[in-house]
């Protein structure tokens, strides 16, 4: 019986100083994951992956110790040209029926200026998993004056080499530049309930 309220004791000990870091999630009708590629060397060209979730969890106000979670449906993807969207999405690119998700995982975020950090993390992309550390900004927090919600505005941008994915080893650079350059912007809406 002791042996019993000393485990019980014991969890509920632990249970107490259990800190939950509050979570936040993109609001999808104000947040846009972009990319940009040069075409032939003269052009740039842009698209969207239209479907996906991000959550970001941080006990400080300044959201420096961040932990950023990423999950997009590759078929998702949109370049205002539906045959080129049909080919992206073949195995000459993204191959999205055998990988239908890209992911990422942030391992670190690290101060680089006023609400500026380096974010680290693991993209897995067409199978492949990389680190890669982009720019983020923290664009501040407030309340929606139409939901009450305390909304917190960020923007990551940085570039990916689709080479180290094995993006498209058919198109050399010249006709598509290997690297990809990302622009992500976003509102994030804090849930109390997590």
């Amino acid at each position: 019986m002791k042996k019993i309220a000393l485990i019980l004791a014991a969890i509920v000990t632990l249970t107490a100083f259990t800190t939950v870091l509050p979570t936040w999630q993109n609001d999808d009708p104000h947040s846009q994951l972009g990319f940009t590629v040069s075409h032939l060397g003269i052009n740039d060209v842009s698209g969207t992956f239209n479907d996906f979730d991000v959550t970001l969890q941080s006990s400080k106000p300044d959201f420096s110790d961040a932990v950023i979670e990423l999950s997009a449906k590759t078929a998702s993807i949109d370049t205002r040209v539906e045959a080129r969207n049909n080919h992206l999405k073949s195995a000459d690119f993204f191959d999205v029926e055998k990988y239908p998700t890209m992911n990422f995982k942030s391992t670190a975020v690290k101060p680089a200026g006023k609400n500026k950090y380096k974010l680290t993390g693991d993209l897995t992309l067409h199978g492949i998993t990389k680190p890669v550390t982009m720019d983020l900004l923290y664009k501040g927090t407030i309340e929606n004056p139409m939901s009450k919600n305390q909304t917190a505005g960020f923007q990551v941008t940085g570039t990916i080499n689709r080479s180290d994915f094995n993006i498209g080893p058919k198109f050399p650079a010249p006709m598509i530049s290997n690297e990809v350059m990302i622009k992500a912007d976003g509102e994030f809406i804090q849930n109390e309930n997590k």
